[in-house]
């Protein structure tokens, strides 16, 4: 266990419910305009927290069927309550780094805002894939904080940013981890990863954004480690104030203020994916290590088939099909156009 869920940096009082909820509200284009999941996918949502992210995906895809989990119990029932009268929602209390779930029992995983608070995230995502189907989907969005960036500028607004960084960095996560989506993914042996960043620029023509994310989402996370970053003597309470002043200031006419979010998107590798590779390589007299969880087969000719395999001709029953999962084309996760299979 990652111990996430005891060191969630941001607490987990009603204030922060509702910060979770209002950022969800405000970004659900520029993060979810290009997440759906067709009739009949299964997928697992990881670490739903009070299922702000929830909501928008069940709502989105009505005829795809969400499993949602989180390590607290707390956030389960708040989740639980959020997606009141949505019928293809299923919570589970669950640790993502122990899934009580079968391998290959999910067709998609999608990932949002966890990644952060683990200082295990390779380990996170390979568990999780294994919970992928070949050809499945994982979706995994993540902000940084080192992207934000406003006018007018101020010193103290930065070093309480930075306050928070580090809160995070000492309870184990990273406030930083969006710049990082891709190689995390490609170390988890995900294959076709994409990122596209995901730009939030905030200035007085957008009313919306200036009240749901420079003060509601932004200005009010900072504002929420007040009291930990000054118990931690990484400010005094003066210089903190000051930075939470300035950082209300860019909310002004004159103000603007800017934030990339990071979205990637990769798929489960299938056996069949992996053997074109190892031959394209003997073909090119390149050896390739073999891949996690993927064995290097003997000739045929030289392979005794055991009980349990497919048409073994000891006697053993075939092994049951797998339950059919609808084909990969009918999720689009943010996968570029010349990944959509139509």
């Amino acid at each position: 266990m990652d111990g996430a869920g005891r060191n969630y940096v941001h607490g987990y009082d009603r204030l922060e419910h509702e910060r979770l909820q209002d950022q969800a509200g405000t970004l659900v284009d520029l993060l979810h305009s290009d997440t759906f999941y067709g009739p009949g996918r299964r997928v697992l949502e990881a670490g739903c927290g009070v299922g702000a992210q929830t909501v928008t995906l069940a709502r989105r895809s009505p005829e795809a069927h969400f499993t949602p989990v989180d390590i607290s119990h707390t956030s389960v029932a708040a989740a639980e309550r959020a997606t009141e009268g949505f019928s293809n929602v299923v919570f589970r209390q669950a640790d993502i780094f122990a899934p009580p779930f079968a391998h290959a029992a999910f067709g998609d995983v999608f990932v949002c805002f966890v990644l952060e608070h683990l200082s295990q995230p390779v380990e996170a995502l390979t568990t999780l894939a294994t919970l992928l189907r070949p050809g499945g989907t994982m979706t995994v969005v993540e902000g940084d904080h080192g992207s934000a960036d406003f006018h007018p500028d101020s010193a103290a607004a930065r070093a309480a940013i930075a306050c928070q960084v580090e809160l995070q960095r000492r309870a184990g996560g990273d406030a930083l981890v969006g710049r990082r989506l891709y190689p995390l993914m490609v170390a988890a042996d995900l294959a076709e990863v994409h990122v596209s960043p995901r730009i939030v620029y905030v200035d007085a023509s957008r009313p919306a954004l200036v009240d749901g994310f420079t003060r509601k989402t932004f200005t009010a996370m900072i504002e929420g480690v007040r009291g930990s970053a000054i118990a931690a003597g990484l400010a005094d309470p003066a210089a903190f104030d000051t930075g939470l002043r300035d950082l209300h200031r860019t909310t002004e006419p004159d103000g603007t203020f800017c934030y990339a979010f990071f979205k990637a998107v990769g798929r489960k590798r299938s056996p069949s994916a992996d053997q074109a590779e190892m031959r394209r390589g003997r073909s090119n007299g390149v050896r390739h290590p073999a891949r996690p969880g993927f064995a290097a087969r003997r000739p045929h000719a030289g392979r005794c088939r055991g009980p349990g395999d497919r048409g073994g001709d000891r006697g053993g029953a075939r092994r049951p099909a797998p339950e059919a999962e609808p084909a990969p084309a009918a999720c689009f996760s943010g996968l570029p156009r010349q990944h959509r299979e139509v």
